[in-house]
């Protein structure tokens, strides 16, 4: 039976489905979390800081991004302090750290080791970008300039307590014209530098007018060479603002000469360097007592000449007045003497106030006194020779008689020959004329008309 078959019931099978894992909240948020920090344990990410800010606990939040994602970030308190510039929006970076996620929220984050600028242009636009923002404020109009004093008193420092700037200043300013110096420690770099500057740039200000430590009358903001980014918090807003808000005149020194930050814009004067700040501050004293004995020579000299001037012009005045000199000679040999007198006194005075400037030059602000004292001086000088004038010698109750022709009558005689007679005082002139008639005291008589 070649065409019969062995036919067998067939039986039902099925496939059997392999059995899926069941995990928790818990178990699958950790094995996330394993799988995302073993991968990305280390990476480096390059992105713009959005949303940054610092919380009181000194951690700072923020996110990088692009043009198409976002990725949010911590910099622990411990990083961030070792920062060498402040994370602001805007800011290209480059992140180096690891994913971390973050089960609470479902979400990862790129916990941040080091923080860097993503090459010096990120940075050169952010400058250039705060400069035109505070130059449209006005923030660096030379209408705001202040004048920085000619022989402070005291000169205020802010830079840090351990660097080569502030011997650097003290030295120079030692060797110029010795000043009080007066330091407020700040750190010049770093995370947190640009709010202690400016708070010591406040509270330079707020110092008193007088007291033991009194308010400086010119501050220097100083620090050496550097990075741009050890530079930046001298380009920080919270800077800049409490440059502009000084009451001190104020220089800035930072960096080298070829380093310009955004305080060099607001300040009162840019030195190039901390040490061109110190001279900046004071002159030198060799030169200035120079000056001072040139000034004293000259204006000896234009007291001689005014007094000889005016001797010449006297001189003069009684060649025109008759008999003028009989009247006069007295008066002139004393002016003679007190001329003579005068010289040798100012000579004497100028000597000793030479040697009252050598012994105060620790107090600058003597010389203003000096010069005052030699104006009064010349004052009463122009004084003394107005003292012998026509209408000095009338003011003390002398009269001048001119005749009928207007010339001065000298004696009884002169007076009888004339028709009438004009008699000046200090305070006016009368005409007369003679009566003819005696006195109890043998003199004539004169009729007012």
């Amino acid at each position: 039976m070649d065409n019969l078959f062995d036919i067998t019931p067939l039986q039902e099978t099925t496939t059997a489905k392999p059995e899926m894992k069941e995990f928790t909240v818990s178990e699958i948020s950790f094995e996330i979390k394993r799988f995302v920090e073993t991968t990305f344990n280390r990476v480096r990410i390059k992105g713009e800081i959005f949303g940054g800010k610092r919380a009181d606990s000194g951690h700072w939040y923020l996110s990088l991004k692009d043009e198409n994602a976002m990725l949010s970030a911590v910099i622990w308190k411990g990083v961030a302090s070792r920062l060498t510039f402040k994370p602001e929006d805007g800011l290209e970076v480059i992140a180096t750290g690891k994913i971390t996620t973050f089960a609470g929220k479902s979400s990862y984050q790129l916990v941040i080791d080091s923080l860097e600028i993503a090459g010096a242009g990120a940075l050169l636009k952010l400058l250039e970008e705060r400069k035109k923002k505070f130059a449209a404020e006005g923030l660096f109009d030379q209408a705001h300039k202040q004048k920085i004093p000619f022989l402070p008193e005291t000169i205020g420092v802010i830079t840090s307590a351990s660097g080569a700037v502030i011997r650097d200043i003290i030295h120079r300013v030692t060797d110029r014209f010795p000043s009080h110096i007066l330091l407020w420690p700040a750190p010049v770099q770093g995370d947190g530098a640009a709010e202690k500057i400016a708070a010591a740039i406040e509270g330079m200000n707020n110092l008193p007018l007088e007291g033991s430590v009194k308010r400086p009358d010119v501050l220097i903001v100083a620090r050496g060479g550097g990075s741009l980014e050890d530079l930046w918090p001298f380009n920080e807003e919270i800077v800049i603002r409490a440059v502009y808000n000084s009451k001190i005149p104020l220089i800035s020194a930072v960096g080298h000469e070829t380093d310009t930050m955004l305080i060099d814009y607001v300040s009162d004067m840019r030195a190039p360097t901390p040490t061109g700040a110190a001279e900046f501050a004071v002159p030198v004293k060799a030169e200035l007592q120079a000056r001072i004995l040139t000034i004293q020579s000259r204006m000896l000299s234009s007291i001689t000449h005014y007094l000889n001037e005016r001797k010449n012009i006297l001189t003069g005045l009684g060649r025109g007045i008759p008999n003028l000199s009989q009247i006069l000679q007295e008066s002139r040999q004393k002016l003679d003497d007190r001329v003579e007198r005068l010289q040798l006194s100012f000579k004497n005075l100028l000597s000793n106030k030479h040697n009252q400037i050598e012994r105060i030059s620790l107090r600058p602000y003597y010389i203003k006194n000096i010069i005052d004292k030699q104006s009064e001086s010349l004052k009463n000088l122009t004084l003394r020779m107005e003292s012998v004038s026509i209408d000095s010698v009338l003011a003390r109750g002398f009269a001048w008689i001119k005749n009928a022709k207007g010339r001065t009558v000298y004696n009884l005689e002169q007076a009888k020959q004339s028709p009438t007679l004009e008699i000046n005082f200090i305070d006016g002139k009368i005409k007369t004329k003679p009566t003819g008639k005696k006195n109890d005291l043998q003199g004539d008589l004169f009729d007012n008309f």
